[in-house]
């Protein structure tokens, strides 16, 4: 990307900051997110970020939009989230794209979560598939499988552009950005940062997983902790569509969409004799294209200072599994990093108002991508959704 600061793009940004109506901290998806929705409604907004660009759990993730598997509670954001995406896309000019989600079924009691999500949701959410359509979506004629479902109205993108060209984009507008500047404190809307002050009457503080150093006693009331997660980038095969996207059967028991439904317990049960090494480092196999390749992954594990060390032995299971469902014997490997987001088992989303003036907002699960444009809209219009 040729986008990038300059030491005089950033001493511009720091004499013509000015007045604003809204300073967020934080430039990932979920700051970005509410810097573009405030725009929107003709605000003048200021974006206060520690990096020369967004560099966090923004770009580590699988760009996949899963609205459908998300907790029917939240399907009223999710709605918004999708929106969102599709206008920001537009604007900015980065790539979303409607493939839908494959979930392929290879066991009866996947494929009766699948039935029931399908019968609860109806089918504009939910498409129920045979087992040829499933061979055939993945060019995989051996597979065996009894089945599956594709939820056609999930979205993706390229989370190594959207971040990137979204901040371009809004710094274009007018959106002013103070790069390289680290926040230490927010209260009654004034930001004391590395540079100075700045003051709005409205802030909005998006830390991610520094929320336990900018607001400890937040995070400690959700028992936020790191989850980082074991990645990897393979080189696509050529008979694997350039927007594929796919869920397996540890997704069907993780995301709470699906795991509402009556057969979900007997799944995970399964699932615990059936892949218990899966199961064992909290794995959600997926496996979603980018032009790049194939994104796979992936381990889930919870620390408050996590190490940066993937297990090999891990990563391996995780391709080897993908390897078979995709139909090749071995992928090869392009690149492997860890990947982190906030995570509390407490709440999905910690929104808290501690001043008149400040808000501070962190999606604490792995599903902050998908949400962040219908978190903002609730961000910005003093909402909640008590029990998410």
């Amino acid at each position: 990307m040729a986008w990038a600061l300059t030491m005089d793009r950033m001493n511009t940004v720091e004499k013509g900051a000015g007045r604003q109506d809204l300073i967020v901290v934080g430039a990932g998806i979920l700051g970005l997110a509410t810097a573009y929705r405030a725009h929107k409604q003709g605000m003048k907004v200021l974006v206060i970020e520690r990096h020369s660009r967004p560099v966090g759990a923004s770009i580590m993730n699988f760009g996949h939009a899963c609205f459908t598997g998300q907790a029917d509670i939240i399907q009223p954001v999710a709605a918004q989230a999708r929106e969102g995406w599709a206008a920001a896309a537009q604007d900015a000019g980065f790539w979303a794209a409607q493939p839908g989600t494959l979930i392929p079924a290879v066991t009866e009691l996947e494929m009766q979560v699948l039935r029931e999500f399908a019968e609860h949701r109806g089918e504009e959410q939910v498409q129920l598939l045979d087992a040829q359509q499933v061979k055939e979506a993945l060019g995989h004629e051996r597979l065996e499988v009894v089945g599956g479902a594709r939820l056609p109205l999930d979205m993706r993108v390229n989370p190594r552009e959207a971040a990137w060209k979204l901040a371009e984009w809004l710094e274009q507008q007018g959106v002013q950005f103070q790069w390289l500047t680290n926040v230490t404190a927010v209260a009654d809307g004034t930001v004391c940062t590395t540079r100075g002050e700045f003051s709005a009457p409205q802030v909005v503080v998006c830390p991610g997983v520094e929320l336990m150093s900018l607001f400890p006693g937040l995070a400690e009331d959700v028992d936020l902790k790191v989850c980082t997660l074991a990645m990897a980038l393979v080189r696509k095969p050529t008979h694997t569509a350039n927007d594929f996207c796919m869920l397996t059967g540890t997704s069907i028991a993780r995301y709470d969409g699906l795991t509402s439904m009556p057969s979900a317990v007997a799944l995970k049960e399964e699932l615990v004799q059936r892949e218990p090494e899966l199961v064992d480092c909290i794995a959600n196999l997926m496996v979603t294209a980018i032009p790049e390749g194939l994104l796979i992954g992936d381990s889930h594990e919870y620390h408050d200072s996590p190490t940066p060390f993937i297990d090999e032995q891990m990563a391996a299971l995780l391709q080897n599994r993908a390897a078979a469902y995709v139909g090749v014997e071995k992928f090869d490997v392009l690149q492997r990093w860890q990947g982190r987001y906030a995570n509390s088992v407490h709440t999905n989303l910690v929104l808290r108002r501690p001043d008149e003036k400040t808000t501070v907002a962190v999606v604490a699960s792995g599903i902050g991508m998908t949400l962040s444009f219908g978190i903002a809209s609730l961000i910005l219009e003093g909402g909640e959704v008590p029990g998410f």
